[in-house]
């Protein structure tokens, strides 16, 4: 496809995505078409699981089947860098084999076109990284560069501005788009680039240091992230972009998160904060790109993709700069204000289909991220772990951190289905004050707003990821700091935290640690 081509398909469609509203002969259907009750259930079996996920008031000993965190699906492998890389426990043969062959596709390294090993080629022309697995190092989270680790393959900037035109601003409220990338580089800066071509630029960090100071005198030290970015290759970025930083999420548990239904996660927003406990959680809302209905968003830190395919499909293209049948940008990320990288080769091969990665490895390297198994709990019964669960609940981080769903009966993975699953998330938005503000709005959250991350796993960061970085930009080195950055909706509990006896605040983090 020449470069002239790629732009005029760009533009075709960009303008039929900002002009879709004007042509449509059906009216938006408002997000208040969400299902607000389960209809896989029958009532016997509802008020069971409204009585199963209650949240406890005894905190004596374990809850039942608390140590099995994803239910059926959860992986009683030994605990060690590769705990979060096996498949559920509770596939079949025949599906343990897509799990493996999914793998091997997640850790494909692909290459710059052309090539001779055309399967593999197709590679940016700008990029994040050559493979899916150096960003989700073994599946786990990423984390800011510094010190001796200085590449940022498991850290990026979204890019983002505020819609200008009325097209655009109805475009966004219609949640065609969930914002406007750049101008020049796009949703996301690339800060690598195949031969021939210049990076985007590269990412910069610096930090300063705030003391806090808890209850009984110790002193906790904060550190302030400043981005930047240094040696912009193709100009200046508009002056209303916004930097986003995100480091790549741990990756288990995802196929549970799809399976829970979605009037469990609707029935904890309380937008308005009517029952006035300073919580008001938002349903973030995304269109099927298939099917163009308003759904649920649930994964990403902002929440703005719908399934895990849809979130497959988006990486490939944004930071592999790979093509699939979802997204058919073979030259990803790269804008009409970019010639050169437009002019760029791709790895599109007619013999093997109309995009660089044709069916089924998309399908497969989906199937393989809803089937990374959730770790079973350590020591859940302990008197230790026990002591902190009664803590966090206590300080009211379950308000936010919901521990248990039920999925449904119905989901279209059956290993997933009609499972007690531990994941400590109701997957709403929420406002986290200033300091954790990142001032890019994306589809209905705002600049302060993030969705609640699941806990499990996040005792085993260091086992997998040889590091204890947190948050969406890995500012906080500690669980303690990590607590000590909430603010807004969470601002209570913080302060609820930092005002406890040494002993509450430990055996808090022991809690933690145990998920």
């Amino acid at each position: 496809m020449t470069r002239t081509a790629v732009a005029g398909l760009t533009a075709l469609l960009l303008g039929m995505a900002l002009t879709a509203l004007a042509a449509a002969s059906e009216p938006v259907p408002p997000a208040g078409d969400l299902p607000s009750e389960r209809t896989d259930l029958d009532g016997k079996d509802l008020a069971r699981v409204r009585s199963v996920t209650k949240p406890t008031v005894n905190f004596t000993k374990a809850e039942r089947f608390e140590a099995m965190s994803g239910g059926a699906a959860t992986t009683r492998a030994t605990v060690n860098a590769d705990v979060f890389s096996q498949f559920s426990a509770n596939l079949t043969f025949a599906e343990e084999d897509d799990f493996k062959l999914g793998n091997a596709l997640f850790r494909k390294v692909w290459v710059s076109a052309p090539s001779s090993t055309q399967a593999s080629d197709g590679l940016g022309p700008l990029f994040n990284s050559r493979a899916c697995q150096n960003c989700h190092l073994k599946d786990g989270r990423g984390r800011p560069p510094e010190g001796a680790v200085n590449e940022a393959n498991t850290m990026f900037f979204r890019l983002a501005r505020p819609p200008r035109t009325d097209a655009e601003r109805e475009a966004v409220a219609a949640h065609r788009l969930p914002n406007l990338p750049d101008p020049v580089y796009g949703g996301q800066l690339q800060d690598l680039a195949v031969s021939g071509l210049k990076p985007e630029g590269k990412m910069r960090i610096t930090y300063t240091e705030e003391q806090v100071t808890l209850r009984g005198g110790e002193t906790v030290s904060l550190r302030r992230p400043a981005y930047g970015v240094d040696g912009l290759a193709y100009g200046p970025l508009d002056p209303e972009t916004t930097l986003s930083p995100r480091v790549t999420p741990q990756m288990i548990g995802l196929g549970l998160v799809q399976a829970i239904h979605e009037a469990d996660i609707l029935a904890n927003a309380d937008p308005d904060d009517r029952d006035g406990d300073g919580i008001s959680g938002r349903a973030q809302i995304a269109r099927d790109p298939k099917t163009g209905a308003l759904v649920l968003g649930r994964f990403g830190w902002k929440a703005q993709n719908p399934s895990i395919r849809v979130q497959t499909a988006d990486a490939f293209a944004g930071d592999i700069g790979i093509s699939t049948p979802d997204a058919p940008r073979p030259h990803g990320d790269c804008t009409e204000a970019q010639a050169d990288c437009l002019a760029m080769p791709t790895g599109v091969q007619p013999r093997l289909g109309d995009t660089e990665a044709p069916d089924p490895i998309l399908d497969l390297v989906t199937f393989y991220s809803e089937n990374l198994a959730v770790p079973a709990r350590r020591g859940a019964g302990t008197a230790a772990v026990l002591a902190g669960k009664k803590v966090f609940y206590e300080s009211g981080c379950v308000t936010c951190h919901r521990p248990k769903f039920v999925t449904r009966r119905d989901a279209a993975n059956t290993a997933h289905a009609f499972q007690l699953i531990w994941p400590y998330s109701d997957f709403l938005l929420h406002d986290m004050g200033e300091g954790l503000a990142d001032g890019q709005a994306v589809g209905v959250a705002t600049g302060r707003e993030w969705r609640t991350p699941p806990l499990w796993g996040i005792g085993l960061t260091k086992t997998v990821s040889n590091h204890t970085f947190f948050l969406h930009d890995g500012r906080a080195r500690t669980l303690t700091e990590a607590i000590l950055w909430h603010g807004g909706e969470a601002e209570k509990a913080r302060n609820t935290f930092a005002d406890l006896d040494k002993p509450d605040r430990d055996a808090l983090i022991t809690f933690l640690e145990s998920l």
